[in-house]
């Protein structure tokens, strides 16, 4: 499996930026699907934005206009950088690559907490 490594939370205050970073262990990541989740406390899991290998971008509509999803596969890299921050997009981040053998080959990161207060 490949290995994630998230990095980038951390406290903003509403309206702030935070980007984001999803560092994968082999090369091979260029060719995944590359998911960033969120979770807040005592809610479900939600896509915050969706990359594919090919560059498309996927956004639910609480996030579109605000949030971008990014990749440099030369890196390995994924980002997510956030903008408009408000407190409702307070959450712990996941990373998230889609084997293309299947779900049960899928990676998650370990997770990264973004708070947005004043």
């Amino acid at each position: 499996q490949v290995q994630l490594v998230e990095s980038g939370g951390g406290l903003v205050r509403p309206g702030g930026s935070l980007r984001l970073s999803c560092s994968a262990s082999v090369s091979i990541f260029r060719i995944y699907t590359v998911d960033w989740y969120r979770q807040a406390p005592g809610k479900q899991r939600e896509l915050a934005a969706s990359i594919t290998s090919g560059g498309s971008t996927v956004y639910p509509d609480s996030v579109k206009g605000r949030f971008t999803i990014s990749r440099d596969n030369a890196k390995n890299t994924v980002y997510l950088q956030m903008n408009s921050l408000k407190p409702e997009d307070t959450a712990v981040y996941s990373c998230h690559a889609r084997n293309p053998l299947g779900a049960k080959f899928d990676s998650w990161g370990q997770g990264t907490q973004v708070t947005v207060s004043s």
